[in-house]
């Protein structure tokens, strides 16, 4: 990528988190309701602390952090990296306040857009803090999103509340041929590690959906006992089931006969055609076999998927996801939801990880996570392409999560 344009991300990427915190007081950016979860403070100093640990501390003649004390505080989980503060206590920092945080962000801002023209292994690193970045500004609003649920006023984080006008589309089912194909990166422009090395895999004959499972489907499943249904459940995600009184998606509710949901534009009743959101793996994997259908792999959506990157993306500020008309076979591969597949996050072949800090990016979570492709409604377009690989534990519920059925 020219210098240029990535000096062009770096500040378009630095710019975007502050766009999302336009709208929030001090006390809505200190919140944090799991361990999962982190306050969109803590984000903001975290994604600085990056920029200023991995490209400022390195690159700049007569470096001097910001703040020593930062790089125990808002480092996350490179353990090469020093100690770090405990992750479920982190809105426990109540100091530094918002404005200072703001001022490590213009600080670091100001010496990497110095460096970022210096070389290109320095842009390179500033290329994988944009991307880095972009991952935290979609937890910065899934997270602020768990966190105000808990909240009886039910706030709306989003006033503009852009019209979506969901419509109900046939279920077609797209057949393709199998074989052996090429997948991961190609080579043109950004991947993570985990998305390398590109490589042959089989695909066998399938055919997939052309649409989202909607909430409608998803009501259907809650009607007929889905969520008491044993048989149709891995073992373990019937035990969470059970014990965490799963009856419906997270942040749905009902009253009387009428199911409603909390979103960042506030409570809404649930639109019976809209992709369903907030479900764990385990509810996808136990919905598709109540179908008697299954999950797509991570390959098949691959191979499935259009080339052509457009969806409702976070930039256009929907906040929740919408199905539309299209004139594409196969319809939203693109934002709206992660989609879950039922491929394990597992190294491909020949796999290596980068020699230090940075090597613990992605490598040391290739354990008990599943992948999830395409992007959803508060993610950036710029961090999606064909190969990218999102990974979540199968009982997480809490990241814009939903599904596409295959057989």
């Amino acid at each position: 990528m020219d210098l240029n344009i990535k000096t062009n991300l770096f500040n378009k990427t630095r710019q975007r988190s502050i766009k999302i915190i336009e709208n929030l007081s001090p006390e809505d950016m200190n919140i944090q309701s799991m361990e999962d979860a982190s306050p969109i403070k803590w984000h903001l100093a975290h994604t600085t602390w990056f920029f200023e640990h991995f490209v400022v501390s390195k690159f700049k003649k007569n470096f001097k952090p910001f703040n020593e004390k930062y790089n125990y505080l808002f480092n996350s989980y490179y353990v090469q990296s020093g100690p770090r503060y405990k992750r479920s206590q982190r809105s426990l920092i109540s100091k530094p306040e918002i404005n200072e945080v703001l001022e490590f962000r213009k600080k670091v801002d100001n010496e990497v857009n110095e460096l970022i023209s210096t070389s290109n292994s320095v842009a390179e690193i500033i290329e994988l803090g944009c991307h880095h970045e972009m991952q935290h500004q979609e937890l910065m609003l899934t997270d602020l999103l768990h966190g105000l649920s808990f909240n009886p006023l039910l706030p709306v984080y989003n006033p503009k509340k852009i019209a979506v006008d969901n419509v109900d589309k046939e279920q077609k089912w797209i057949e393709f041929e199998g074989g052996i194909q090429k997948v991961g990166a190609n080579g043109n422009g950004f991947s993570f590690d985990c998305e390398k090395p590109r490589h042959e895999t089989l695909v066998h004959p399938f055919k997939i959906s052309n649409k989202l499972v909607t909430n409608g489907e998803w009501i259907e499943f809650i009607d007929d006992n889905g969520y008491s249904k044993a048989p149709i459940w891995l073992m373990d995600g019937f035990t969470i089931c059970q014990n965490e009184k799963w009856i419906a998606p997270l942040y749905w509710w009902k009253e009387g006969k009428e199911w409603f949901q909390y979103t960042l534009n506030g409570p809404t009743k649930v639109d019976i055609n809209a992709p369903v959101c907030h479900i764990s793996f385990y509810e996808a994997d136990a919905f598709a076999r109540w179908k008697n259908k299954r999950l797509p792999t991570e390959f098949e959506w691959e191979v499935a998927s259009s080339k052509n990157i457009l969806g409702n993306f976070l930039e256009k500020e929907k906040f929740v996801p919408e199905s539309l008309n299209c004139k594409e076979n196969i319809s939203q591969m693109w934002g709206d939801v992660w989609e879950w597949t039922s491929s394990s996050f597992l190294p491909y072949p020949g796999f290596k990880t980068t020699e230090g800090s940075l090597g613990e990016y992605n490598g040391k979570f290739m354990s008990n996570q599943i992948v999830l492709k395409g992007g959803s409604c508060v993610t950036p377009e710029d961090q999606i392409r064909n190969s990218y690989r999102n990974f979540f534990y199968p009982h997480q519920r809490w990241q814009m999560s939903g599904l596409r059925l295959a057989e």
